[in-house]
């Protein structure tokens, strides 16, 4: 992990600095014939990507002011800095609500004991939390910047959990993303087509 965390700044400044060669070498690299497609493509593509992180962003930034809220509201020690936490890391899906809410339940417990009201309120804060993300902020923030219905999107992440595991639930909404461009542009071309036509 330390290793990791030391070589990613690197990394990264080198891919940002060298960033225009590589885009460049890999254009020299398209068919010139279908080049201007493939840019087009490759266009549309970083919209639903860029799109899907500003949603992403918008929801892990309202799960953080929904959790901390809630958790300084109910009166729980670190309350802010726990909801904070665990908004922020709803970017992969489930961690940060069962992560914030282990931490919450577990200060809340410790806290409050004997109240069992306060402790499964503090539980209820995260159940509802993880209800407005699956079915009313990610379909909602994310699904519609992505272009893909709010079904589609939850069908993406049970699949993808269902074939990679976690590693299949954090990058479903993309890949979803990504296919729905390329089946967008494939259903347009064959709209195009004498196949279609007749």
């Amino acid at each position: 992990m330390a290793l990791l965390l030391a070589i990613t700044p690197l990394v990264a400044f080198y891919l940002l600095r060298d960033w225009p060669k590589l885009v460049a070498e890999i254009d020299a690299w398209l068919p010139r014939q279908h080049a201007d497609t493939i840019r087009a493509q490759a266009r549309a593509i970083d919209v639903v990507l860029a799109g899907f992180a500003r949603g992403t962003a918008i929801v892990c930034a309202t799960l953080a002011l929904y959790y901390a809220t809630a958790l300084t509201i109910l009166g729980v020690e670190s309350g802010l800095v726990i909801g904070l936490i665990a908004g922020a890391v709803s970017f992969v899906p489930y961690l940060g609500t069962l992560g914030g809410a282990a931490a919450a339940v577990g200060v809340a417990a410790y806290q409050f004991w004997p109240h069992w009201g306060r402790i499964v309120a503090v539980f209820g804060v995260f159940a509802l939390g993880q209800f407005l993300n699956d079915y009313v902020l990610t379909p909602k923030l994310v699904g519609d910047k992505v272009g893909l219905h709010p079904l589609w999107v939850l069908f993406a992440l049970f699949s993808g959990g269902a074939l990679l595991g976690f590693a299949g639930v954090v990058i479903a909404v993309p890949a979803a993303a990504v296919i729905g461009v390329l089946a967008r542009f494939a259903i347009a071309r064959y709209r195009e087509s004498p196949l279609y036509g007749g």
